[in-house]
């Protein structure tokens, strides 16, 4: 018989009232969850339909007093120019997921499946990096961005000053790497004896059994670059290049209140939408950051 057990036993269960209480519990905790998750976003759709002064004089109202404002999100697509920040943030976020997959996969196949001499030095030196704050190598890799050494090219106002600093990802290549010592090495070893070379291993066998890790990396990467704000901010100081993340704040010294909201749900719709798509693949990646394939 199993020793495990909740904090209410089967006995308890059989209880009429322990299981009232349990459902008032239940759906009152849900109720909360629901209503602290989409409170913020009903507001937000609330005043980026509102005025100023509408969200000034009564920030609480259930509806907007003097109507609906849909020219909100015309003018914040427009004259905030919203829409050229998120076509910004689109383009950066593709070019941090493409490097971010590139060199995570290009490192673990090294470190996991090729396993040279130095692969326990290597891994032990990228394990290293997590331990370093970000803002310690920050001044670093700004001079770096803004001289490349042996190249003497300066990154600053392209997207290569995002797309590159990114791509070092400790934890992505880690993680991959793990799930790459998950593959059974007879796979390899067949693979080996058919006489395939490294890159057919890579691409006919490791790629193919690593779609999902490949999946939960890209997400994260995503999702990371769009709310990016402080690199983006330093290494792109030209408006027309940068992401939404810093347009959002630069456009609040000389846009109006209601046009601001009206260009923060704008910002919130694509990500939100990409949530619900991968919600799936995007949860599940909390459990397969362990790196082992089941």
């Amino acid at each position: 018989m199993s020793m495990d057990r909740s904090i209410l036993s089967p006995t308890d269960r059989k209880s009429r009232s322990v299981r009232i209480w349990f459902f008032v519990m239940t759906l009152g905790i849900g109720v909360f969850l629901v209503i602290s998750g989409l409170a913020p976003l009903a507001w937000l759709l609330k005043a980026s339909l509102s005025t100023s002064q509408d969200i000034l004089r009564d920030p609480l109202a259930l509806f907007p007093q003097s109507g609906l404002h849909f020219e909100n999100f015309a003018l914040a697509w427009t004259k905030a120019s919203v829409g050229v920040a998120i076509w910004n943030s689109i383009a950066l976020a593709l070019g941090v997921i493409v490097v971010n997959v590139v060199i995570a996969i290009s490192l673990s196949y090294v470190l996991s499946v090729l396993r040279p001499r130095w692969a326990g030095v290597l891994e032990g030196a990228i394990l290293a990096t997590l331990f370093i704050p970000g803002v310690v190598a920050l001044v670093p890799l700004y001079l770096t961005v803004l001289n490349v050494p042996g190249f003497n090219v300066n990154l600053l106002n392209t997207y290569w000053a995002v797309w590159l600093p990114s791509a070092a990802s400790a934890f992505n290549v880690l993680v991959v790497k793990r799930f790459f010592d998950g593959i059974p090495r007879e796979l390899f070893e067949a693979a080996r004896v058919d006489g395939a070379g490294p890159w057919r291993v890579l691409w006919s066998i490791v790629l193919p059994l690593s779609k999902p890790i490949i999946g939960v990396i890209a997400i994260f990467a995503g999702f990371g670059a769009w709310k990016d704000f402080l690199w983006p901010k330093l290494v792109l100081p030209s408006p027309d290049l940068q992401p939404i993340s810093v347009s959002l704040v630069n456009m609040a010294r000389n846009t109006d209140l209601s046009v601001q909201m009206a260009a923060l749900l704008l910002a919130l719709i694509l990500p939100l939408a990409l949530f619900i798509i991968f919600q799936r693949q995007f949860l599940a990646g909390v459990a397969m950051t362990g790196g082992v394939k089941e």
